[in-house]
């Protein structure tokens, strides 16, 4: 069996609005949507400059319908730049890019080849003595167990199988075309190239079975370096190396406030604090979310002139590191008076308001609400696992906060 290299990729999301940040900061989500463009780029270069012999893209190309055709053009210009190079691309769509979802289409390069919808279909590289087998989805909701229709493996070739898969459960993902690690071993494969699950994830060695994670975080929840993987295959046995691609990240830092820091002195804690952090932005942007608690008897100060506050964070990430952007800034602080933690009876309005959980009824209304207005924004808007890019509780807590600092303001 011949030796050769492959790149397994997945959950490009291209044309993903980060309305989250979008609804905070509209530079800092533009900064994220070139980020996504560029890991694109960035990846097909590595494609071209290691010479590899195809390029597999396990579903979710993009993020949802386009608004209009500018980015299936980018798509189409990338892997026409593959075409150049004599590197044959493979497609599988997923749960965002499903085949009833995206309603317009660019022709692409005759080096691109996509596995049906309808069932599984294979491709063969006879040069290579490599088959790839696989079925797209045909609506955004696949609850079947796609792999167990898999085909036979080719007798003496390497066989890859490529699915879109949240496997037995990979929260916070939906559960889609579930399947279990020994549905896959039952086809007999070399390889499988999955996709769905945003985290880079060795799921088996005996066969290789991979999660590549995405090549752009695009919310907090998706930390740290983001990527695709380079699959080498010598005398039937594949090894894999990760290449990163991200451009900006995401990070979270937690701070403690001591109970009678005043404002100069938080942001001292924040600055130190912030040490950590910048070692492992690795030269990148980031989209920080910072939270403080702790008790403090300056909280009600710090309500009362909330917006300034949460600049001078800013200021004090920027001091840090030209970089760093405060995406949510929370504030977990427990009021205190003269080194004893008020009674609610004397917060007034604080006392009315949950400061630590919220009652499951509230979350429930919340959550009906949410899915209210999901329901209302235009197509593709509403595709991502959290629409309004915070949950329930996430965002009973802003509204909180806000109350409380316009009620501290008089």
């Amino acid at each position: 069996m011949s030796s050769f290299r492959f790149i397994h990729a997945a959950d490009l999301h291209l044309g993903s609005p980060f309305q989250g940040l979008a609804l905070k900061d509209a530079a800092i989500a533009e900064l994220f949507i070139e980020a996504s463009r560029k890991a694109f780029s960035t990846l097909v270069d590595q494609a071209i400059e290691r010479n590899v012999d195809f390029f597999i893209v396990a579903g979710d190309v993009y993020d949802g319908d386009w608004k209009d055709n500018k980015i299936g053009l980018f798509f189409n210009r990338e892997v026409a730049r593959l075409e150049r190079a004599g590197i044959p691309v493979f497609l599988l769509k997923g749960n965002h890019d499903a085949e009833s979802v995206i309603t317009k289409t660019i022709t692409l390069p005759k080096n691109v080849s996509e596995f049906p919808v309808n069932k599984p279909g294979s491709f063969r590289l006879e040069h290579l003595k490599v088959a790839l087998h696989g079925q797209g989805f045909a609506e955004r909701s696949a609850t079947e167990n796609l792999a167990l229709a898999y085909p036979k493996p080719e007798t003496g070739w390497f066989n890859i199988g490529v699915l879109h898969t949240s496997l037995t459960g990979r929260e916070p993902h939906a559960p889609y075309a579930p399947c279990s690690v020994d549905d896959l071993r039952s086809r007999g494969y070399d390889y499988w190239a999955l996709g769905h699950v945003h985290d880079f994830e060795i799921v088996a060695e005996d066969p290789l079975v991979v999660f590549p994670g995405n090549l752009q975080g695009r919310s907090i929840r998706e930390q740290g370096a983001k990527g695709a993987v380079l699959i080498t295959v010598e005398d039937g046995r594949a090894t894999h190396e990760r290449i990163i691609t991200d451009s900006a990240r995401f990070a979270e830092l937690s701070v403690t406030v001591g109970p009678d820091d005043n404002v100069p002195a938080i942001l001292r804690r924040v600055e130190t604090a912030l040490d950590a952090v910048v070692e492992g932005m690795e030269g990148r942007p980031l989209a920080l979310r910072m939270r403080l608690t702790g008790k403090s008897r300056f909280r009600s100060e710090i309500m009362a002139r909330l917006d300034d506050f949460r600049d001078e964070v800013q200021a004090a990430c920027h001091r840090a590191h030209a970089d760093i952007w405060v995406e949510k800034l929370e504030l977990r602080l427990e009021p205190e008076i003269a080194g004893i933690a008020a009674s609610p009876d004397m917060l007034g309005l604080e006392g009315l308001i949950p400061m630590d959980t919220f009652p499951p009824e509230l979350i429930f209304d919340a959550e009906t609400k949410i899915a209210e207005i999901v329901s209302r924004l235009p197509g593709g808007i509403g595709a991502g696992d959290l629409p309004l890019g915070e949950d329930a509780r996430s965002l009973l807590a802003e509204a909180r906060d806000l109350l409380l600092s316009r009620a501290a303001r008089g």
